[in-house]
């Protein structure tokens, strides 16, 4: 037998607390249990293996009272969000009311005003007064004997607006109360023709030498700067171009200024760009200054200038009018002094004062993008004070700020209403025109422009409607006459083969592609205002495949590989690692930057064919003549103009009627075969085409054609 005796073994149970036991096969166990004997059939069944066993392995059974109680699951307490509330802190944020912070504080609200009248800088106790500065926040909290904790501004719950939920725009405040308002210096903007000495006039006011440095002699930027007067009085002046090319800079500094100030050359009077100027004051309800300059020249006629701003419609003091106009001599100084009393008067009759607490608005006057800084903007600030950390929205624009910077790029604190201002700190570069609103957060500043991009994209589908209902009839015309047609040929339909292209190319239209880059955002603002005035199209396409602000990048060279396009850079360095297959042509004057783009535009046109006049001769007489067989007609002419030469090509006409155009045959004087013909001559003229019959009366002219390189006829304007 296969199996030997066994000794006796334990039936062991999940109750026992032997930690192991073998069955084993030729030797006894020892038992510490009483057991029960195996039986011989037990042990012919039975099989070699190892049992293990532990108290963990062995689950107890459940009884009767724990299998009818109900299962609890107890959690761990969730962590609350935001932190835990401290004892003896309070939250605080920035541009928190008076009445805000007593809530905050828990104290009655006269207690919290009284603090403030012990703290320097919180002047303005009214319950809805808004406190910007962080410190004079702290220094309430402090003195009222609590520490503070900043955080951002809790948000407002609006109504679900559909699809944008709590997305919504932010727009300027409601005018501030008479009391809180303060003088803030006046904007004046020195507007006038190109080369009439405005930024003459501005280096003279300020000692400064900007116009030296000017491309071309004269200003294609419009500058915003801060001028102290003899008086002691600061003037905000923005400096705009003349040029007719800038029109929408000029547009935007009368928009935002106070004062204007007409410079009008006394040689040369009033001219284009000064009516435009002229135009704008009045369309803005904006009171003018005028400026009668170079008063110092041979040819200075100042009573002219008069006279011609007179038929503008401007009276002046001297005519009974309230316009001021001061003949000064921006070069030489002369008169300065009157000008500046005048323009402060005139602020001072004005009354201009502004908001300088709470949530700051400006507007965009100047964006560019600094190779170095990043992207810039020059504001000037209409309400509130602006200062290093704040959030401002423009457009679809929005920055933190990191910098301010007056014009001679030196750091500043703060920019209070009224003050030009350079802000570092744009994600994106605004708009020249665009207002600036700040908000309290990043949060909501991200909420306003997903609002304000909604809105642009459901704007720019309702402009497509008509656009794009137009195309569906006419997909459906086109589709309905195919059908029609099909069902008309019946079994016999002609089998169609691939769709035809929907976008047709014009290869054989000569095309100008081009890549804009400027220094500043009205500059190439401009730039596309000049090249809109394009309109031959159907001669040579004029294709701008990118523009932007800043220099010249490598994006903007591949871009230009792709498409075959020539880089013109505005007030930009050249590359200097630029590969030879691209073309980049910089230009600091715009109207040469034109004329350039003129002659691409003329070099891509095919020539044409241009006739030239040789001679001509009138017919005295017609005779036929024998030639074999059959009679040809020939034409007894006398040469009244020019020279007439065979080899060149002739016209018959009869009654300002064109009858016969070709080469001649024969040209005879007398019986003599002649290759050219003087004037007052008589000859004898036979045409290749003997079915034309000349007759006495007709004219007969002699023509050359050659080949001549065309000319756009594209008109800026300037």
């Amino acid at each position: 037998m296969f199996f030997r005796k066994f000794a006796c073994t334990v039936a062991r149970s999940h109750y026992c607390n032997t930690r192991h036991f073998r069955l084993a096969v030729g030797r006894e166990l020892p038992i510490s249990l009483t057991c029960t004997i195996i039986t011989k059939t037990g042990i012919q069944n039975a099989t070699r293996r190892n049992f293990y066993t532990c108290d963990l392995l062995c689950k107890r059974r459940k009884t009767g009272e724990e299998k009818k109680s109900d299962r609890i699951i107890e959690y761990s307490p969730k962590k609350k969000k935001g932190g835990a509330k401290l004892e003896g802190v309070v939250d605080i944020w920035r541009h928190i009311s008076v009445q805000e912070l007593a809530d905050c504080l828990k104290r009655p609200l006269e207690d919290v005003q009284e603090v403030m009248l012990y703290v320097k800088g919180a002047d303005n106790i009214e319950p809805q007064a808004r406190l910007d500065d962080l410190k004079i926040i702290q220094e309430i909290v402090n003195k009222c004997g609590v520490k503070t904790r900043i955080v951002s501004a809790p948000e407002v719950e609006v109504e679900d607006l559909g699809d944008l939920g709590k997305h919504h725009d932010v727009s300027p405040r409601p005018p501030a109360p008479a009391e809180l308002l303060k003088p803030r210096p006046p904007v004046v903007t020195v507007m006038g023709h190109v080369d009439h000495g405005k930024t003459t006039l501005l280096d003279s006011l300020r000692g400064a030498a900007v116009a030296a440095g000017e491309a071309g002699g004269i200003t294609q930027h419009i500058g915003a700067f801060t001028v102290k007067l003899s008086n002691g009085e600061q003037v905000t002046f923005l400096d705009t171009p003349g040029h007719a090319a800038f029109s929408a800079m000029r547009a935007r500094g009368a928009h935002v200024t106070d004062i204007i100030v007409l410079v009008v050359a006394a040689e040369d009077g009033v001219m284009a760009q000064t009516r435009e100027v002229i135009q704008l004051a009045l369309n803005e309800n904006v009171p003018i200054i005028v400026a009668i300059n170079k008063i110092d020249k041979p040819e200075a006629d100042i009573d002219k200038t008069k006279r011609d701003l007179m038929q503008m419609g401007l009276v002046l003091e001297d005519q009974g009018g309230d316009i001021q106009a001061i003949p000064i001599s921006a070069l030489k100084g002369t008169n300065l002094e009157l000008l500046t009393e005048a323009v402060s008067t005139q602020a001072t009759i004005m009354g201009l004062k502004a908001d300088p607490a709470g949530l700051i608005e400006g507007v965009v006057v100047e964006s560019k993008t600094d190779p170095h800084r990043g992207k810039l903007s020059t504001a000037i600030v209409t309400r509130g004070t602006l200062r290093k950390g704040a959030v401002l929205v423009s457009g679809l624009a929005h920055a933190k700020v990191r910098g301010l910077f007056d014009h001679n790029g030196k750091p500043m604190t703060q920019a209070p209403p009224g003050t030009p201002v350079e802000i570092l700190g744009w994600r994106e570069l605004p708009l020249a025109g665009d207002v600036i609103l700040e908000v309290e957060t990043e949060k909501k500043a991200h909420s306003v422009l997903r609002w304000r991009e909604h809105e642009a994209k459901h704007h720019k589908a309702e402009e497509a409607v008509d656009e794009i209902r137009k195309k569906e009839e006419e997909h459906l015309a086109k589709y309905r006459a195919e059908r029609d047609a099909r069902r008309l040929a019946g079994k016999f339909r002609m089998r169609y083969g691939p769709r035809e292209k929907e976008n047709i190319e014009h290869d054989d239209v000569p095309r100008v592609s081009i890549i804009i880059k400027g220094d500043v955002h009205g500059s190439v603002e401009a730039l596309l205002d000049v090249f809109d005035t394009y309109t031959n199209n159907e001669r040579c396409r004029l294709d701008v495949v990118h523009y932007g602000v800043g220099n010249v990048s490598e994006g903007d060279i591949e871009l230009a590989k792709a498409f075959n396009a020539i880089v013109y850079g505005f007030s930009v360095p050249a590359p200097t690692n630029a590969p030879k297959e691209v073309t980049i042509r910089c230009y600091d004057v715009i109207y040469r930057l034109i004329d350039d783009l003129k002659k691409e535009i003329s070099s891509k046109l095919p020539a044409v064919e241009v006739e030239e006049i040789v001679g001509e001769a009138n017919v005295l007489q017609q005779f036929f003549i024998n030639e074999g067989r059959k009679e040809v007609p020939v034409a007894g002419c006398r040469c009244v103009k020019g020279v007439l030469k065979k080899a060149h090509k002739f016209r018959l006409v009869r009654d300002d009627e064109v009858l016969y155009e070709g080469q001649l045959e024969s040209m005879r004087h007398l019986k003599n075969e002649v290759d050219s013909i003087k004037k007052d001559v008589e000859c004898g003229l036979r045409f290749k085409d003997t079915k034309v019959v000349p007759q006495a009366g007709d004219t007969i002219v002699c023509f050359t054609t050659r080949m001549e390189e065309q000319q756009t006829d594209w008109d800026p304007g300037f």
